[in-house]
């Protein structure tokens, strides 16, 4: 029986990769958009969602039971970037960040989890970061908000593996997508105190994004999760030293992960 797959943000970018690769693969797919209209170009159906409204979350995942009659797997992909100091990112727009990245996945998965109950199957696939690994300065908002799904996850897959669904996290490092586009900056304010380590460090991001991996790799690999009976809790994708990172802040004292992350980022 073909797997029918809900992504959410599946019209650009690593949503967009993997609905077209599991689509070639014979899934039935569907993607979603907060405007869907405006897209002429997808391969596989897009459906109305915004992440930060519930009654949307629940009436796209209802079209998709009504459509396909199932649910086999979610991927929770759809997300925005944040940067700034801490001190000088406005409030709301700090709220708007988890509500997209934290509580909109939440909904999602609550939305979800009643049908793939009914089955007593399912494979829910929250798409976090590396960044959720570590607190990184002028991205600690953003590495909150993934950080926090990552714990989530952990918590739901427990709940919820005697119905027979699995829950688990996919963190990608840096990949060529319009990420960067799409994120909230916080603007560089003349004169303030962090407006040149802020500045360097938003330049170094940036730069980072544009000499990405490939967005088919985080296709191939969430392919080799889906067909994975008993998958792992958490997947890390993208280059070595980006992974290696995690590891060193296993490894590592506190004081010397710090510095390190301050001399990368040159501040």
């Amino acid at each position: 029986m073909e797997k029918v797959v809900l992504i959410t943000g599946g019209s650009s970018g690593i949503g967009k990769s993997i609905g077209e690769f599991l689509h070639a693969k014979g899934f039935v797919v569907y993607g979603t958009s907060r405007n869907p209209e405006r897209i002429s170009n997808s391969v596989f159906p897009l459906i109305a969602l915004d992440v930060r409204n519930v009654d949307s979350i629940q009436k796209a995942v209802a079209e998709v039971i009504s459509k396909s009659g199932r649910l086999d797997v979610v991927i929770n992909n759809a997300g925005v970037g944040i940067t700034g100091p801490i001190e000088e990112i406005p409030t709301a727009e700090i709220k708007n960040n988890f509500e997209t990245n934290l509580f909109g996945p939440i909904e999602v998965m609550k939305a979800s989890l009643p049908q793939m109950r009914v089955q007593k199957s399912g494979l829910i696939i929250n798409i976090t970061s590396i960044a959720g690994y570590m607190g990184l300065p002028y991205r600690g908002i953003y590495s909150a908000s993934k950080g926090a799904l990552e714990l989530i996850t952990e918590a739901l897959n427990m709940e919820v593996k005697s119905f027979g669904i699995n829950i688990t996290n996919v963190a990608p490092g840096d990949f060529a997508t319009n990420i960067a586009a799409g994120r909230f900056h916080a603007p560089l304010i003349q004169g303030s105190a962090y407006e040149i380590p802020y500045g360097n460090t938003l330049k170094m991001m940036d730069e980072h994004v544009d000499s990405g991996s490939n967005p088919n790799e985080m296709a191939e690999a969430i392919y080799r999760i889906i067909q994975n009976p008993n998958p792992k809790i958490h997947y890390k994708i993208g280059i070595f030293m980006q992974k290696f990172s995690i590891v060193l802040k296993r490894i590592l004292p506190d004081k010397m992960y710090e510095r390190m992350l301050m001399n990368h980022y040159k501040i």
